[in-house]
């Protein structure tokens, strides 16, 4: 069984870095991670000359940030021969049958084209991460809508991340996080890869539901990662305006939905 992976890094802890390569080599299965590097320097390079046990390929983008997307399709054209493909993010860390039972069930499941886990906090607390379609209401109030105020709107807000479904069933869902998409490769060759058309933001919830159009896409509880989860566009301006940008393309394409 081969599993590849693909790891993009703008300048990330290298400790929480370290953390996640090490998960992902204590699968044990044949591995082949591709890293393409989007930082300003090679600095996080040296995690990668301590591992040369692995099979990891590194790749320094020479300062230009390619953006989330266009990075993991860079590694995924440099993938020779895999059965199955993980989007990994550098802030994540996991168990080491975590994966393998991931495959198993899609081993017994071939109409499933991607995987996902459930996904606490660090600290325990369950991360919501399951998404409906979503509009342009909820994007804008999950954003702006101050804290005190985001009461009025609950119900949907749950709605929104499923959370009627209790988190605790195998469910098909039409958006998952792209901080750890397990997918099967051919299927994952024959839809097209990320939309570089989108720099941040949005790319994970355009390839879901691409993949949904063709393949059941799955949140699978029995199994579960740690994820810090930054969320960079709530604390910063730019980042902001770049998940914005992408909320207008996104509806563009697919269509959109105001509430």
């Amino acid at each position: 069984m081969r599993l590849s992976a693909s790891l993009v890094l703008y300048k990330n802890e290298p400790k929480m870095v370290l953390k996640a390569v090490e998960s992902l080599f204590n699968t044990p299965l044949e591995i082949n991670l591709i890293v393409i590097d989007n930082s300003p320097s090679a600095e996080l390079s040296e995690i990668f000359s301590n591992l040369s046990n692995f099979k990891i390929d590194y790749f320094y983008q020479d300062g230009r940030n390619l953006g989330f997307g266009k990075g993991h399709n860079l590694a995924l054209s440099k993938i020779q021969n895999s059965d199955y493909h993980l989007i990994l993010n550098p802030d994540v860390y996991f168990e080491s049958h975590t994966i393998i039972e991931l495959i198993d069930y899609l081993d017994k499941n071939p109409d499933i084209g991607l995987i996902q886990p459930k996904i606490y906090y660090p600290n325990g607390e369950l991360q919501y991460l399951c998404k409906r379609y979503p509009s342009f209401f909820l994007l804008f109030a999950r954003r702006f809508v101050p804290q005190y105020l985001k009461g009025l709107f609950k119900d949907y807000l749950n709605w929104y991340e499923m959370r009627d479904t209790g988190y605790n069933r195998i469910i098909d869902v039409p958006y998952l996080s792209g901080c750890f998409m397990l997918f099967r490769k051919k299927y994952l060759d024959e839809i097209g890869y990320f939309d570089e058309n989108i720099f941040m933001y949005l790319e994970d919830a355009d390839l879901t539901l691409r993949m949904s159009q063709k393949y059941r896409t799955v949140f699978y509880p029995d199994v579960w990662i740690y994820h810090h989860w930054a969320k960079g566009s709530y604390k910063s301006l730019r980042l902001m305006l770049i998940s914005i940008r992408s909320a207008f393309y996104f509806f563009g394409k697919h269509g959109w939905r105001f509430f």
